[in-house]
């Protein structure tokens, strides 16, 4: 039976609600109420207002006969009756119902109350439906209502609220609800009615107080775009992407932004100014917005802070609307509610994708989630056509809204053309465990209808749609089952987008986070083209650079900020557990390849024993650009916080040379001991061997290259298929080496750790590495949890054969 209590009041004004009074306005109403009563203290600012009841709404119902009306419909749609048709039936009834005398008195005198309040007659006011069942951690309502902003005037504000209340009964809500067993006379309405923050002169968005993607909790994730926050939650625009990284953020002198993208940002959603046109209008921004960001770094700390407050307040992850006031400038909160996907996933098992082969790329975005999944484009270019899809297709279209949600289910995947990690296609993807790619810019362009696909979000932040069906592997990680090593198992990670993917290995740090892929990937840019950008000859290279550093005018800061967000990002994964960041080590050939690299670099008949590591870094030709990736790395540790990074430096022939390297990073502002900076030295040289103990003196720990010692150890060239049966990494020539290494580097009480695939590959090679007494091996991801298993087993059988003459001695005592 319907709940049909119409006592109580009417209207509640929003600091008179709390966090308990769910049932009367919803979830979304209490939830300000809440974040008023309780957090105002803390300077989270939340616009005023007030909120129509469950009561309201019931004698609504009662006044215009809606009850039996809305059972009748219902029942018609279990004997077969069509969506479409009962909903529209259901909303006719609505809006052709009078508010009743009492209902709209009360919404009027608050409206004036509120008035009063700011000063204003006929304020200006957003108008958001709230569900008696919504945004509770196990149903999401959110979004299946309407809203309506810039709302003024009296009778203005009764026809939005008659518009709320009948958009309880979109197509949309009515199926959720039955998927989902609500009683659809058991969910009432209220109606938040809340001062209008003006962000259509400034900008809004959405901030979750964890990583959407993966669950990494130390973030806070904001998007941000002009104009008002409907066009980053819609997903019609690609808005820009901060992160910030909360243990250090109550460090005044810090700044723990660790990661900034401009987005895209083509249009904006304003206030029509025109008479007689819909009370807002979407509408191109600028080249100069689109350059721009939305928030300054003050902004963004002033937003995640107010983010955790709410988190610890909620004592759950929360999902976060924000705007700014274009009058004022004042940064406001305009909703909040608990984040509903990660809270609900599984953490003792980790599931991991990974393509076996390789096609064609036809388009790249954003990647939501980290599966991949294959299937036949189906292009739709709006909801209407939804009646075409076909289950296991994969959906590509130009944004989507909750019209779609019937079939994104169904889809093997989904591919949008715009839209940031908070837009709809985005959470709901992430809420269904679908393969997405948004803010493609072109997917619809470039995907054609019926065409075999793969999509893979495997891959790291961006996410690439294939030619055809490629073969892939997935497997899960049992978390509970990883074994405890005395040896450290840590993670080689290339890609710093990638990187929360992995939080929830229990490793022990990184290994190896290698700076020349952030470098090609990440900034393209050869760095002394950047330097010498003025003198640059090549024009189609200074128009490559023009198009990637727009907003930048000192082009060298392009280059700092792209590398240090990088960095940072890896650091903050497994703070404070050690990363260590291997300083550039590109061969002359392949940072030729870089965009303005072949005017700075010199042919080579041998780029592997050419100019390459530390060589280059106090080297005339390249010191400045070394220069700029020690300011990378003093921004991260000194600026960021991050101090867990430690520099690593690769190809380090002699002693004089490791001397003039470090005094070149002095000179920079990096020097070795500085804010607890250690400084490690890659052993890939038989140099680095015979002279372990002088490096020892210059370093604060090595870690072993295997690739490069065995090569030049062997004199093999490790690319040769000729001379590929020579290529051994346990030749004892080798395994000697490695022994000697760690014998010498124990002697002056420095630590030695190997970098490479091998140890997972060969349980005889980590019986060699344990029995040698390495401190750490580093490994791919993937392959973490083998490795894990390898050094347990060695390291029980190293116990064992301690343990054997010691009882061989005990039983020759005994007799």
């Amino acid at each position: 039976m319907p709940d049909r209590n119409t006592s109580g009041p009417l209207v509640r004004r929003f600091e008179d609600l709390s966090h308990g009074d769910v049932a009367v306005v919803g979830g979304k109403n209490a939830s300000l109420g809440e974040m008023i009563r309780n957090l105002s203290s803390q300077g989270v600012r939340v616009p005023g207002g007030f909120a129509t009841t469950a009561h309201a709404y019931r004698e609504f119902l009662e006044a215009g006969g809606l009850y039996s009306r809305i059972q009748r419909e219902i029942e018609a749609l279990h004997r077969g009756a069509e969506l479409a048709t009962v909903g529209e039936e259901i909303r006719r009834a609505f809006r052709g119902t009078d508010i009743p005398p009492r209902v709209a008195d009360a919404v009027r005198d608050a409206y004036r109350s509120l008035g009063d309040t700011l000063q204003r007659t006929d304020p200006d006011v957003a108008v958001r439906s709230s569900a008696t069942a919504e945004d509770l951690p196990e149903a999401s309502f959110a979004g299946q209502q309407e809203s309506y902003l810039g709302v003024c005037g009296e009778e203005a504000l009764l026809d939005a609220c008659r518009r709320c209340y009948a958009s309880l009964f979109t197509d949309r809500a009515i199926s959720y609800r039955e998927q989902h067993g609500f009683d659809h006379l058991k969910v009432a309405l209220s109606i938040g009615v809340q001062q209008m923050v003006r962000s259509d002169k400034a900008g809004a968005g959405v901030m979750f107080t964890l990583d959407t993607d993966s669950g990494f909790p130390r973030v806070v994730l904001i998007d941000a775009s002009w104009g008002l926050g409907e066009s980053v939650v819609s997903g019609a625009v690609d808005p820009d992407e901060y992160q910030v990284f909360k243990p250090l953020l109550d460090r005044a002198d810090l700044n723990p932004v660790i990661s900034k993208t401009t987005g895209g940002k083509l249009s904006r959603i304003v206030y029509s100014e025109a008479a007689g046109k819909a009370p807002t209008i979407t509408v191109d921004t600028t080249e100069q917005q689109r350059a721009a960001y939305v928030l300054d770094d003050s902004e963004i700390l002033q937003l995640a802070r107010w983010a955790v407050a709410i988190e610890e307040h909620y004592g759950r992850p929360m999902d976060i609307e924000w705007a700014k006031d274009g009058l004022s400038g004042e940064l406001h909160i305009v909703q909040a509610r608990p984040e509903t996907v990660q809270a609900r996933k599984q953490a003792a098992t980790l599931r991991s994708y990974r393509l076996t082969e390789r096609g064609h790329r036809l388009v790249d975005g954003l990647a939501v989630g980290d599966a991949i999944a294959a299937g036949k484009v189906c292009k739709l270019r709006s909801a209407e056509e939804i009646g075409r899809f076909e289950d296991g297709a994969v959906l590509v279209t130009g944004s989507t809204d909750p019209d779609w949600e019937p079939i994104m289910k169904r889809a093997a995947a989904i591919v949008t053309d715009h839209g940031g990690r908070t837009s709809h296609a985005a959470i709901v993807s992430r809420e269904l465990g679908v393969a997405a790619i948004v803010g493609t810019g072109d997917g619809t362009g470039a995907l054609g209808d019926g065409q075999e696909v793969t999509v893979s979000c495997a891959e790291g932040e961006e996410g690439h749609v294939y030619a055809g069906t490629l073969g892939y592997d997935e497997h899960d990680i049992d978390l509970a089952r990883v074994p405890e090593t005395a040896t450290d198992v840590m993670l080689n990670i290339a890609n710093p987008s990638a990187a929360f993917r992995w939080w929830r290995l229990p490793a022990d740090g990184v290994g190896l986070a290698r700076m020349e892929f952030i470098v090609n990937n990440h900034i393209q840019i050869h760095p002394m083209a950047l330097v010498h950008y003025d003198d640059l000859a090549d024009e189609t290279a200074r128009q490559r650079i023009d198009e990637l550093t727009r907003g930048y005018d000192d082009k060298t800061e392009f280059f700092v900020d792209r590398l240090a967000y990088g960095v940072a990002r890896i650091a903050a994964a497994w703070w404070p557990k050690p990363v260590i960041v291997r300083m550039s080590d590109f061969k002359t050939n392949e940072y030729a390849k870089l965009i303005g690299g072949s005017a700075f670099e010199p042919p080579e008949e041998n780029p592997m024993l050419g100019w390459r590591g530390a060589s280059r870094y106090y080297s005339e030709g390249y010191r400045a650009g070394f220069g700029l990736e020690c300011r990378a790395i003093r921004r991260v540790r000194d600026s960021m916080g991050l101090t867990n990074t430690t520099v690593m430096i690769p190809f380090c022939r002699t002693l004089q040379e490791a001397d003039r390297v470090l005094a070149a990073m002095a000179d920079h502002g990096l020097a070795r001991g500085s804010n607890g900076l250690e400084c490690y030295v890659m052993a890939e040289i038989p140099s680095n061997i015979v002279l372990a103990e002088q490096f020892a003196d210059r370093f604060d720990g090595f870690s072993i290259g295997s690739n490069d010692l065995t090569q030049l150890t062997l004199g093999v060239d490790r690319d040769s298929e000729q001379l590929s049966q020579l290529f051994n990494e346990r030749d004892p020539a080798v395994t000697h080496s490695i022994q000697a290494l760690i014998t010498d580097a124990h002697r002056r009480s420095r630590k030695v750790g190997l970098c490479g695939q091998r140890p997972s590959d060969d349980p005889d090679f980590a019986r060699l590495l344990v029995g040698a007494g390495i401190d750490s091996v580093s490994v791919a991801p993937d392959s973490f949890l083998l490795v894990k298993e390898n050094v347990a087993t060695a390291e029980s059988e190293l116990r064992q054969q301690e343990k054997a003459p010691e009882a061989d001695e005990a039983e020759e005592a005994g007799r």
